[in-house]
C-alpha cells in the first residue's frame, strides 16, 4: 500500500522531477521512521546517507572544538537530506529533529547507480545540490546580516536546540539582556519582539528562559519575518 504522505513528499521534492521507473523503485525499498523531537539522526562524521523529510523540522548544524553550535541550514517536509555526502562523503555536521519528524530513507547506493548511468538523474541531483548551496548562504548571511527579529529567532532556536533532550521541550535558558547582548541590540528592542512572538503564540516566556511553543513558526521569522 502506498503511504499518501510519503508519496506527496516525494511528488513535493526533486525525487519526483527523476525518472518514474527510479522513483518507483526508490519508493519500494525505502523505509519511513519517526522520531521525536531531540534526536539526532546524524552525527558529524557518520556514514553517508540520504532521508526525505515527510513531516516535521530539523536543524543542519556545525559544532565548534569548545562545544558552541552554528546552524547551517533547517530542513522541512519534502526536504532531503544527505545529497552532498553521497557525492563528497561523511561531513563534519550534526542532524538534529525540533519537532516530531518523519523521515523516510532513500537507498543511496541505487540512486548514485542511477546517476551514473542517466545524465537526468545526475543533473537532477547537480540542481538539487545548487539549491542548498544558495540556501546554505542565505543562511549565512541571515546568522550575519539578518534584522533583530530574524537574529532573534534564529537565536533562540539555536539556543534551545543545543540544549534540547530527546522528547524534550524547546527551552532556551536566556535572559533578555543576554539575548540582545548575542543578537548585537538592546533589551528593549528584544523585549518587544518577544513580545510579538509570545501573541503570535511562537514562545512562552519567564526571566530567565523562553520556551518555544512552535519550532517551525519561529523558523519562518527567520526567512521571511513581518515588517517591524
Amino acid at each position: 500500500m502506498v503511504d499518501r504522505e510519503v508519496a506527496d513528499a516525494v511528488a513535493g521534492s526533486f525525487l519526483g522531477r527523476l525518472p518514474s521507473d527510479l522513483v518507483d523503485a526508490l519508493v519500494k525499498v525505502g523505509e519511513r521512521i519517526d522520531y521525536p523531537a531531540g534526536s539526532t539522526i546524524y552525527r558529524q562524521g557518520s556514514f553517508p546517507r540520504s532521508v526525505l523529510v515527510v513531516s516535521g523540522l530539523l536543524r543542519v548544524y556545525m559544532s565548534s572544538p569548545e562545544g558552541r553550535q552554528v546552524t547551517v541550514r533547517y530542513a522541512r517536509s519534502c526536504d532531503v537530506l544527505g545529497i552532498a555526502v553521497l557525492v563528497g562523503g561523511p561531513a563534519d555536521v550534526g542532524v538534529q529533529t525540533l519537532a516530531e519528524s518523519s523521515l523516510f530513507r532513500i537507498d543511496s547506493r541505487m540512486l548514485i547507480s542511477a546517476a551514473h548511468r542517466d545524465a537526468r538523474v545526475a543533473w537532477a541531483l547537480a540542481e538539487e545540490l545548487n539549491r542548498r548551496l544558495y540556501e546554505t548562504l542565505q543562511q549565512t548571511a541571515i546568522n550575519a546580516f539578518g534584522s533583530v527579529r530574524q537574529r532573534v529567532a534564529a537565536h533562540l532556536l539555536d539556543l534551545a536546540s543545543a540544549q534540547q533532550r530527546p522528547r524534550g521541550h524547546l527551552m532556551a535558558r536566556v535572559s533578555q539582556q543576554e539575548l540582545a547582548d548575542a543578537v548585537g541590540s538592546v533589551r528593549e528592542v528584544v523585549a518587544r519582539i518577544l513580545r510579538d512572538f509570545r501573541v503570535e503564540r511562537l514562545v512562552a516566556t519567564s526571566p530567565d528562559s523562553v520556551h518555544v511553543l512552535d519550532p517551525a513558526g519561529l523558523h519562518d521569522q527567520c526567512w521571511n519575518p513581518p515588517a517591524l
